[in-house]
């Protein structure tokens, strides 16, 4: 029998990366990058565990697992400082104003 190449082990790998690098663009997209990778490794390790010796690249799936959640982590707390940030420099009368401010642009 021929072993194949787990369904998108690499794709998980990539995400999982990407998910620590986007942690830099202000959390947003570490966190989607993160769940996803997350979502799609969980289905990958199932199919594993159904039939271990039909499959390889599980060591790319657990990698990108590993990475997911590392950039998840990374991403919600560049989030959360990005946050606090505001709120601490611009006050919470700065985000009533902003909220204010676009509920007049848009008509609200």
């Amino acid at each position: 029998m021929e072993r194949r190449e787990l369904p998108n082990s690499t794709l998980i790998l990539v995400f999982g990366i990407l998910s620590i690098l986007g942690c830099c663009c202000y959390g947003v997209l570490g966190i989607v990058f993160g769940i996803i990778a997350l979502v799609m490794s969980k289905r990958a390790i199932e199919l594993y565990n159904a039939n271990p010796e039909l499959y390889t690249g599980y060591q790319n799936v657990k990698t990108g697992r590993i990475l997911a959640i590392i950039g998840l982590v990374l991403s919600a707390f560049s989030l959360i400082s990005i946050i606090i940030s505001l709120i601490i420099y611009g006050g919470f009368e700065g985000i009533n104003e902003m909220q204010q401010e676009i509920l007049r642009e848009y008509g609200g």
